[in-house]
């Protein structure tokens, strides 16, 4: 059974965290036991959930704008040769800026505002999916196009019926991907220019040297992500993709 071999593999993992941390006591070590003290303390308090949800948030606004943006343009280069020749340098140079120059500018001119965060979050993930979504426009098969032309298709139609099925699989990888990518960048705008967050907590138990804290809160977050993968992403996919299944 998947779940049980999961939960087994990260009852192993737990397992070999406390024997490591018994064998090599240390404050920049804590056993799994203490950390899973701090995190009840936490969630007893409600900071934990507080602070959560806000970087849940910022995730989720900076995902939606990211994916929009990045899928339009994406299309659009994909199927306009001279504009994909024209912006393609721009997307070389905004693939290999650096994340923490983008925070670190949007914080300058646009000052500590959600706004400011959250766009300098989706400017990092945009660039990313505007290359997935630009070689599925590519591989777009000029057949359905025909099809629709003669069926007289409207332009909802055409979207929903003809371009969609297709640019699935290459909207389902940038999605996957940008997630993963997404929450990672949030923690670090947090950390620099919020007052709230899981990256703010963390950050503020760096100073004070409370590593049990960090991996707390490190570990809550996580976890809330894979549900979010196991209960969402996944179940969405699969539906998405009921039609490739046939019967035996």
């Amino acid at each position: 059974m998947p779940a049980a071999t999961a939960l087994a593999s990260l009852l192993g993992l737990c397992l070999l965290w406390g024997i490591a941390a018994e064998v090599w006591p240390s404050r920049a070590f804590p056993p799994p036991l203490e950390v899973w003290r701090v995190l009840l303390k936490e969630a007893a308090s409600g900071d934990l959930g507080y602070h959560v949800a806000m970087t849940l948030w910022r995730v989720a606004a900076a995902y939606v704008v990211a994916m929009v943006v990045g899928s339009v343009i994406g299309v659009l280069l994909g199927t306009h040769r001279r504009a994909d020749s024209f912006f393609n340098p721009w997307l070389v140079l905004f693939l290999n800026l650096p994340a923490l120059v983008v925070i670190v500018l949007a914080y300058i001119w646009f000052g500590l505002t959600e706004a400011a965060a959250i766009g300098a979050v989706a400017i990092n993930k945009i660039p990313n999916v505007v290359v997935t979504m630009r070689e599925g426009a590519r591989a777009l098969d000029p057949r359905f196009a025909e099809m629709a032309a003669v069926y007289r298709l409207g332009w909802l139609d055409r979207i929903r019926h003809v371009l969609m099925p297709q640019l699935q699989p290459y909207f389902a990888a940038a999605s996957r991907s940008g997630i993963a990518l997404i929450w990672k960048i949030v923690l670090v705008v947090e950390l620099l220019g919020r007052s709230s967050g899981v990256g703010f907590q963390i950050y503020l138990y760096f100073q004070i040297f409370d590593v049990a804290a960090i991996l707390a809160y490190t570990l809550a977050f996580v976890a809330i992500m894979l549900l979010i993968e196991l209960l969402l992403v996944q179940p969405l996919e699969r539906h998405a993709t009921r039609w490739r299944r046939r019967p035996a």
